[in-house]
């Protein structure tokens, strides 16, 4: 798919707020691949374009999440945060409610588009400039009722002129849009009513669509993380960890011995194995933002966001312990009568120009030290 920006970042989206303008242009980003999604759809499939409006979604919620935290945090007027908060909420249940009226119409590209760029222009140019003066103001030791009083004031009337134009187009597309779901939803009913066995189609077809995007993340044999989204979220904790600051742990964890005790016990007992550790390794772990991915062959990952080295040690000690627990017999092994694990641990805050891939390469060979000392032991980098 040729990739076309409908959307240009640029300086006059910035509002000098890091995280926000950060997170902003990666909406842009994710609004480019949508416009793509949609203009070239007769090359993809249903559940590729499903995905690709997902993701925009996921990633706008998350956004959305953030910048009132950060309004909160920054001690902003609660009459500014409840309707910046009104417009979150809006701009989510108008997405959803195109995506689901998407094919009743003949151009869909087109009101998607409108939509997106009056909401950029209403939200980025708006609303968020207004929060970062305000957030400046504040800092300056200004109250924030009257941070907030000013900006009902401007003084640059062309711009504001401009903002209120922008935000009079999106008020009639968000009208017009309202207007088109409900005259979707009385076609549906319609359509339920005569076609009932082509909607359970549908609604299987979404199903399937869902569950191969799950059976994508997923090992087969062990029912955890595979190694793409293993790749996927240490990716995104990672730019994540740049943006707050706080460190990110990862253990490189491998089976001591495992060739010998596939040769020792059959490939079918060693994948038994395999499975009762990956059990294992889970069950140690405590919130659910940790992640266990299966990296290749007997070698499993874990990601600890937000871990400082001490506590990504304790967890890996924590998952050795409940491994030999097991008391899995292994002969052929000469570190132990059981199978044992070998783990590399690792924890970086990471630089602003940085790649994960460092992080990576400190867990292995803490891994590799852990296994040159005697395996069925924790090494940290």
């Amino acid at each position: 798919m040729t990739h076309t920006e409908t959307f240009v970042w640029g300086d006059d989206f910035m509002t000098g707020v890091t995280p926000v303008d950060e997170q902003h242009h990666g909406l842009v980003a994710l609004f480019n691949d949508l416009s793509d999604a949609l203009i070239t759809g007769h090359d993809l499939d249903a559940g590729q374009a499903y995905l690709v409006f997902q993701r925009l979604l996921n990633y706008a919620e998350h956004h959305f999440r953030e910048e009132e935290q950060l309004m909160r945090t920054g001690g902003l007027d609660p009459r500014h945060i409840d309707s910046h908060k009104e417009l979150h909420h809006a701009f989510v249940d108008q997405l959803r409610g195109l995506w689901s009226t998407k094919d009743t119409m003949s151009h869909p590209a087109e009101v998607f588009l409108s939509f997106l760029t009056s909401w950029l222009g209403l939200h980025i140019l708006g609303v968020d400039q207004s929060m970062a003066r305000q957030m400046a103001r504040i800092r300056s030791g200004e109250d924030a009722a009257l941070a907030y009083v000013a900006e009902t004031h401007p003084k640059d009337h062309r711009t504001e002129a401009m903002i209120k134009a922008m935000g009079a187009i999106y008020k009639v597309l968000s009208k017009l849009n309202l207007e088109l779901s409900s005259a979707n939803l009385q076609l549906e009913q319609r359509v339920r009513e005569r076609t009932f066995e082509l909607e359970q189609t549908n609604q299987a077809l979404v199903q399937a669509n869902h569950k191969l995007e799950v059976y994508s993340h997923t090992d087969g044999l062990l029912n955890i993380a595979n190694r793409k989204y293993f790749d996927q979220r240490l990716q995104e904790e990672w730019l994540r960890a740049i943006r707050s600051k706080q460190p990110v742990g990862l253990l490189m964890i491998d089976v001591d011995h495992f060739k010998r005790y596939n040769d020792t016990y059959g490939h079918q007992a060693g994948d038994a194995c395999l499975r009762a550790v990956a059990k294992a390794a889970a069950g140690a772990l405590a919130r659910s933002t940790d992640l266990l991915a299966r990296y290749g062959g007997e070698e499993l990952v874990v990601v600890l966001p937000d871990t400082h080295v001490e506590g990504t040690y304790q967890v890996a000690q924590d998952i050795c312990a409940a491994v030999a627990k097991l008391k899995i017999p292994h002969a052929g092994s000469d570190t132990a009568p059981y199978v044992t694990v070998s783990l590399g641990v690792a924890s970086m805050n990471p630089p602003r120009v940085s790649s994960a891939d460092r992080l990576v390469a400190a867990a292995d060979q803490a891994l590799y030290q852990a296994k040159k000392q005697g395996r069925n032991q924790v090494c940290r980098d």
